[in-house]
């Protein structure tokens, strides 16, 4: 056992791929079709549906609700066998509340089913990339999260491709919702067959844990995530409304947010690269800034090219701040990292809750997102000024 861990072998490099295979697959479930198929589909359905701007916004705002409610439980539950059963209640319930999405046109049933979608899309964020990092850790290899990450940008690839395509099919939207939910089978299957049931971590790993950060430090770093998903999901919720309203993407919307998910796939692989170069923390202030200018693009300029390379650096960010973020807390808590995860990741719910109810009041007021992409980056910059504290406590704290 003792050499496995400190040379895996080569059928365990083949079950590494295969385990990183269904989180991956996890991921594309739930946060690429389960939670952010409503990115393309919002458009069609405010035009085929007769849904609001405000609307539009609450909706989104009752996913987060459900991403936050996930988080919490994900954060007060320790045992990994139960962590695992709930992973696979995710991926269920990331299935049914697509599809169903086809199945009523009663708003207070959506807002009820984007509410299952968002607690099911902790399924893979959270609890697949705990428990693939726990398996990771167990088995010697490399505890890095940037191919599992890999699949939310493929998530957003897919779920853009596959509205784009059913949209030039001239489905109905409730075809729409009703297709994504058949295809989330797909990915459904690999997800539950391939990732295994944990066990505990071996002991002599728990010696070599780091130790845990100061609280101070996890304050910061909590308040500075808080500040990464109130910047990032005004765009993930509505840049494709946004882009709509561009001539040259008018109809294309759709290929937008493809183009969002294919920059994040190869964005999770740069970013670990720039943090074993860089450093965790400034690798994570460049993310940041160069995520701000991708907020502010399309507020200031309707250009098309300049909109499209928003979008480009836009995805290719996000995914890298998330992956950056829950691979340092996961480093730091080796024997559950999905609980600690969780506990960061209810500040980035709080404000994904917060932030797409206060676009949608601003657009309706204004009839323009533009302001809501002005306060997203004004977020975003404070939480670089937290980056530069926090890299200043951690070198006083350096033993």
């Amino acid at each position: 056992m003792h050499m496995k861990h400190s040379n895996p072998s080569t059928a365990s490099h083949a079950e590494r791929y295969r385990v990183i295979a269904a989180g991956v697959c996890a991921l594309v479930l739930t946060v690429g079709l389960a939670r952010f198929a409503y990115t393309p589909m919002l458009p069609i359905m405010r035009h085929d549906a007769g849904l609001s701007d405000l609307a539009g916004g609450w909706l989104a705002t009752f996913n987060y609700a459900g991403y936050i409610t996930g988080a919490l439980i994900t954060a007060t539950v320790s045992d990994l066998q139960r962590k695992f059963q709930f992973y696979r209640l995710g991926l269920i319930a990331a299935v049914i509340s697509t599809a169903a999405m086809g199945m009523t046109q009663d708003a207070y049933l959506w807002a009820g089913l984007r509410f299952i979608s968002g607690v099911s899309s902790t399924g893979g964020l959270l609890l697949a990339s705990g428990l693939v990092l726990n398996w990771l850790i167990r088995q010697g290899h490399r505890p890095e999260l940037g191919l599992h990450f890999a699949g939310i940008g493929l998530g957003l690839a897919v779920s853009g491709l596959v509205v784009a395509a059913m949209v030039g099919g001239h489905l109905s939207w409730q075809e729409d919702w009703i297709g994504l939910g058949l295809l989330g089978i797909a990915f459904f299957l690999p997800a539950w067959f391939w990732l295994p049931a944990p066990a505990a971590l071996q002991a002599h790993a728990s010696q070599l844990a780091p130790r845990p950060p100061s609280r101070k430090w996890m304050n910061l770093f909590i308040a500075i995530y808080f500040c990464a998903g109130f910047g990032y999901v005004v765009s993930a919720t509505f840049i494709v409304a946004i882009l709509e309203k561009v001539p040259m993407f008018t109809g294309r919307g759709s290929w937008v947010w493809v183009v969002v998910g294919l920059a994040g796939v190869p964005s999770c692989f740069l970013w670990d690269r720039i943090a074993r170069r860089m450093g965790d923390i400034p690798a994570l202030l460049l993310s940041y800034g160069l995520q701000t200018v991708s907020i502010l693009v399309p507020g200031l300029t309707s250009n098309a090219w300049a909109n499209l390379f928003s979008a480009i650096l836009y995805g290719g960010t996000f995914v890298g701040i998330v992956s950056l973020t829950l691979t340092v807390i996961g480093r730091c808590f080796p024997a559950n990292p999905a609980k600690a995860m969780a506990r960061l990741t209810l500040s980035y719910g709080l404000a994904q809750m917060t932030a797409p109810a206060m676009a949608g009041y601003i657009a309706a007021a204004t009839g323009s997102y533009r302001g809501a992409l002005f306060v997203a980056a004004g977020v975003m910059s404070a939480g670089m000024l937290l980056l530069l504290v926090l890299r200043r406590v951690e070198i006083r704290e350096k033993p």
